[in-house]
Order: structure tokens, then C-alpha cells, then sequence
């Protein structure tokens, strides 16, 4: 039986590059895309609301 290779390239999924500061995610967290798009919907509700 074989197992089936994965292939990671060497170029990040995400990278942030602002002044001295460098962030490099290689894989993105579901929990990261969840708060960001959680957060997203309520900063959109109350930007509605008000």
C-alpha cells in the first residue's frame, strides 16, 4: 500500500510586510479565518445599526 505524498510549496499562504514589521503565516487557522470573519460580520452589524 502506498501513501500519498504532500507537496508544500515555499512560498506562505499569507505575509505581511508593513514597515520593520514581518508576519508569515504558513498555514492559515481555521480559528483565525472564524474570528476574523466573526468579528467582520459584528463590526458590519454595528456600523448598520447605528
Amino acid at each position: 500500500m502506498t501513501t500519498p505524498h504532500t507537496t508544500r510549496s515555499g512560498h506562505p499562504q499569507f505575509e505581511l510586510r508593513c514597515g520593520g514589521l514581518h508576519i508569515t503565516v504558513q498555514p492559515i487557522p481555521a480559528r483565525l479565518i472564524g474570528l476574523i470573519t466573526t468579528t467582520g460580520g459584528a463590526a458590519v452589524t454595528w456600523w448598520t445599526s447605528h
